[in-house]
């Protein structure tokens, strides 16, 4: 968890700082265990872990916010396509006042074919 630590400082006299942890996937029940959601499988692992509840719906995604070692985390589940989750994210970070460097988003570019297959036994290690 050293990134929270690095990140929970701000400037003297400004708010602490927000991060916000975005998983990328398609709506819908026909993409629920695919690869393609696999943003949305770490954010609900990391919700579960820290107990953090993803109840609120807001700029066409689901939400949650807690702290995480002191640090505000805000979490995001877009409920647009992927191509589209730009919109809902850049709307949110403005809410937010979220910097670039604070933000963390979990997608599908980088598994390999040979990886897709291990998704249901996928556990985060923390």
């Amino acid at each position: 968890m050293e990134f929270f630590r690095q990140h929970s400082t701000s400037e003297a006299g400004t708010e602490p700082r927000t991060i916000m942890i975005v998983g990328l996937g398609n709506p819908g029940r026909e993409y629920r265990e695919t690869r393609h959601n696999i943003g949305f499988m770490v954010v609900d692992e990391f919700a579960s872990h820290h107990g953090i509840k993803l109840t609120r719906v807001q700029n066409k995604a689901i939400t949650g916010s807690g702290l995480v070692e002191d640090q505000k985390v805000i979490l995001v589940k877009p409920q647009t396509f992927m191509n589209l989750s730009g919109q809902s994210v850049s709307a949110l970070m403005r809410y937010y006042k979220v910097n670039r460097e604070d933000l963390i988003v979990s997608h599908d570019a980088y598994l390999s074919l040979r990886h897709t297959t291990q998704l249901k036994n996928l556990r985060p290690h923390y």
